[in-house]
């Protein structure tokens, strides 16, 4: 289907943002109305290339059992980097996991593709679309809705930002007017990672070398606003995640800690649990699973998994300092499976993906380990 003129978004957006509102009502949706869920058998699991000669998507599907099937390697027309974006959020899926979004950072664009159940003569991704980031170094996309944002880490000529788009039709992306916004400062902030709180009305982005949260309010009409900038309680904000009450769970990766907040309206941060030590080194990505009560965190320098849970409020409590050992430098975490009942890890220093299934009580036993990826993999998105 021939890609329409950005005239063309005008009227469609204004339907698809006047459906934003009810959809931040509901916790569990990010899809608006006008596009219906995609269900999966066992569901799958994608990872990222990022080589400088080509981005490539890997595709898993979850058999029986957890079992990880090879499903494909896909193209996203544009360039990785080689080298590790000390990221989080590179790869995603739209909420009804009709869509994978994935950065190509050395391109400075961003590649739609269409999810699909595999088959026997269905692959489980077909290509859509490829943008520019509208700005340089893409490290990080947050979705909500048709509301898209990709977090843009800059150069050393170029300052880094956020910059707004629309998915709309088959998996187009239109950039929105007047969305761009900037991060604390121009010069390098190491930003790690972008994302919504469940309710879509407020962007939150965090700064590594800055030691800064940065909060965006967004409007009805999927518009950040200028941002507020808050000194992180830990050193190194990295990966973060918000529960279902919209607790934002944060890693302190150099203080080996995650810390939590409450998030406003306004972007105004309130600090819940300051810095609660998991015993590890660089806790770094973060993710949460049954419904937001528990939190896990790879220790990238300690090649482990350590696991919290999440009381009320979002205060936080370490259940356990190694609640799995993992291969060399686990990066990125996505929960996944039928009924989210599995925790999927890349070990981006063993080019592994291992899955762990989740207990009822937050307990991880190793399932499965997939090995021989790209030595530059990034990334991990899951349903």
């Amino acid at each position: 289907m021939k890609r329409p003129s950005a005239l063309w978004l005008a009227p469609v957006a204004a339907v698809l943002l006047l459906l934003v509102p009810a959809a931040a009502s509901a916790h569990a949706t990010n899809s608006p109305a006008l596009l219906a869920p995609n269900g999966g058998a066992g569901g799958s699991v994608f990872v990222m290339s990022n080589a400088a000669s080509g981005n490539v998507v890997l595709a898993y599907h979850i058999g029986t059992g957890g079992a990880l099937v090879p499903a494909g390697h896909f193209p996203t027309h544009g360039k990785g980097t080689g080298a590790s974006l000390a990221d989080s959020g590179g790869i995603v899926l739209t909420q009804d996991h009709r869509f994978l979004l994935v950065v190509n950072a050395g391109s400075n664009s961003v590649t739609v593709f269409s999810v699909h159940a595999p088959t026997a003569t269905t692959s489980v991704l077909s290509y859509v679309d490829t943008v520019r980031s509208h700005g340089v170094s893409p490290v990080s996309i947050a979705l909500h809705g048709p509301v898209v944002y990709v977090l843009n880490a800059g150069n050393a000529t170029t300052a880094g930002n956020i910059a707004g788009f629309l998915l709309v039709g088959p998996g187009w992306l239109f950039a929105l007017p007047h969305s761009s916004q900037p991060l604390s400062t121009s010069s390098a902030t190491g930003p790690a990672q972008v994302g919504f709180n469940p309710a879509g009305t407020v962007l939150v982005v965090t700064e590594k070398s800055t030691n800064q949260i940065d909060t965006y309010p967004v409007n009805a009409l999927g518009i950040a606003q200028s941002p507020i900038f808050t000194t992180s309680n830990g050193t190194t904000p990295y990966g973060f995640a918000f529960n279902w009450h919209g607790a934002l769970i944060v890693s302190d990766a150099a203080s080996g800690a995650l810390s939590s907040y409450t998030v406003a309206r306004s972007g105004a941060l309130t600090l819940v649990s300051g810095s609660v030590a998991d015993g590890q080194l660089a806790p770094c990505w973060v993710a949460v699973a049954h419904n937001g009560t528990f939190a896990y965190t790879t220790d990238a320098h300690s090649a482990s998994i350590s696991s919290y849970t999440v009381g009320s409020g979002g205060t936080l409590t370490l259940l356990a300092s190694v609640a799995a050992t993992t291969g060399a430098a686990d990066t990125d975490m996505a929960v996944g499976g039928a009924h989210a009942q599995y925790l999927l890890v890349t070990d981006a220093g063993a080019a592994e993906i291992q899955e762990f299934r989740i207990g009822s009580t937050g307990g991880l036993t190793l399932l499965d380990t997939l090995s021989a990826l790209p030595s530059t993999v990034e990334g991990m998105a899951a349903y």
